[in-house]
């Protein structure tokens, strides 16, 4: 009985491994082209900044 126990259990931890194992993260193609998007458009959002407190240093410059 303690036998059947023990083979049980081993078989619930290695089928729980197989199980989590194919869990693994893969990116599709479509993940993929979001996160380009997302870096793109983080990208145009950095350099408007930029671009915006450059105006401003332009402006208060002009101004003294």
């Amino acid at each position: 009985m303690k036998k059947t126990k023990i083979l049980y259990a081993v078989f619930v931890v290695s089928a729980a491994i197989v199980v989590l194992s194919g869990c693994g993260k893969q990116e599709g193609p479509a993940e993929h082209a979001g996160k380009s998007i997302d870096n793109a458009a983080q990208s145009v959002g950095e350099h408007v900044q930029n671009a915006g407190e450059s105006i401003q240093d332009a402006v208060k410059s002009d101004n003294k």
